[in-house]
């Protein structure tokens, strides 16, 4: 694990052309703080490397999320990430047009109802379960999953 690939011209717009990238992307990741200290971003044409130490894989795993749902953002590296090891494993899963948590839980988890459980794995990356869009990139956690 060390570079997640993103849509580049996807995503929430947090930056224009006389912003620092990384400077915006840092203050989105500490706004709803996942769990990182000393976190670093460092933005180039596209790429994002983020440094620090998360408190969980989980608190890493949605700062990437954070970071990659981000428009101009295509990949997010993070073999600087100090992160102890996954207590559940993940899958990721890219949102495609006409999708909808409830479909996802439904094809992942076996049960539409059970969309809050994505919707709780991803509250960093989507503010409001109705509103997700193709291209944004989330968590499934996979301790949920049917077999």
């Amino acid at each position: 694990m060390g570079l997640f690939a993103f849509a580049k011209n996807i995503g929430k717009k947090l930056f224009g052309k006389n912003d620092d990238p990384a400077e915006k992307i840092k203050a989105h990741i500490e706004e709803d703080n996942p769990g990182m200290d000393g976190l670093q971003v460092v933005y180039e044409e596209g790429k994002v490397v983020l440094s620090g130490n998360a408190q969980s894989a989980e608190a890493m795993e949605k700062a990437i999320l954070m970071a990659g749902n981000v428009d101009g953002v295509e990949q997010v590296d993070i073999s600087a990430i100090n992160a102890p090891a996954a207590v559940v494993e993940v899958e990721y899963y890219t949102i495609q047009k006409g999708d909808s948590l409830s479909k996802i839980a439904k094809n992942f988890y076996g049960n539409a109802m059970d969309y809050p459980k994505l919707f709780e794995a991803n509250r960093e990356v989507i503010k409001d379960p109705d509103l997700i869009y193709p291209g944004q990139v989330i968590r499934i956690p996979k301790e949920n999953m049917t077999a």
